[in-house]
């Protein structure tokens, strides 16, 4: 007790000793995505973009198990992960989480600009492995450019992480006596709802036969990736200086 109070009568408190090791797992979660992701890019090109079991038992299944109803809705879906929608998502979301004017259009612009440098850095993976796609004759929709890792499935995670993240702040930034007792779980449902969107978008481009599963997987954990590194230097640059 009167070592806590020392500390605390020097401006120091006493740290809680849970947290380091929920940065520690974290941080070690991040390092087994970034060594997955590297391991199969490694592999992908060692094969020379060849079709892996799993790639071709998937894309099999989906041309047997694609009624033109469903590839109806496939198509609406993966609509979604590209174009304007996601990055009008991002804005939104920079949006929702600022204060006031001015910490909403900086968040927006920054959001902005996290997706787009992900975009960049995928592109950059993209070309480099250059993998190709399944046979023409098997899509039905259009793409474009090579399959690994997929666009759409990186762009409707990366989205739906910067929206979750940003209803999360926008929750922690109510005054404490304002929550209500069903909003946490609502802002849970919604968070479930955007990990599912992104989930469809993915699963479509198999079933639409433009993408191999691996490269659905490969732009889930590019997307994970990305935004744990955001997570991290966001939490850095807002941690309090530490006092001497």
């Amino acid at each position: 007790m009167s070592g806590e109070t020392s500390a605390m009568e020097q401006g120091r408190f006493p740290e809680d000793p849970i947290a380091p090791r929920i940065r520690t797992a974290l941080g070690a979660v991040l390092i087994g995505v970034v060594g997955l992701l590297g391991l199969t890019a490694v592999v992908l090109t060692a094969r020379h973009g060849s079709v892996l079991p799993i790639d071709r038992a998937a894309h099999t299944w989906s041309l047997h198990h694609r009624p033109a109803a469903l590839v109806s809705v496939a198509r609406v879906v993966t609509a979604t992960g590209t174009g304007v929608f996601p990055y009008a998502a991002a804005v939104a979301a920079g949006l929702t989480a600022g204060r006031d004017v001015r910490h909403r259009l900086a968040y927006a612009a920054g959001a902005l600009a996290f997706l787009l440098l992900g975009q960049a850095l995928r592109l950059g993976l993209m070309e480099a492995i250059g993998r190709p796609r399944p046979a023409v004759d098997d899509w039905a929709t259009h793409a474009s450019g090579f399959a690994f890792p997929s666009g759409h499935a990186t762009t409707s995670a990366l989205t739906a992480g910067l929206l979750v993240a940003a209803i999360g702040h926008r929750a922690r930034l109510r005054p404490a006596g304002a929550a209500a007792p069903g909003r946490s779980t609502g802002t849970a449902a919604v968070a479930v709802l955007l990990g599912c969107w992104a989930a469809a978008v993915g699963t479509s481009r198999v079933l639409l036969g433009v993408h191999w599963a691996t490269d659905v997987v490969a732009g889930w954990l590019f997307a994970a990736v990305w935004l744990g590194l955001g997570a991290a230097l966001i939490r850095i640059r807002a941690a309090p200086p530490r006092s001497r």
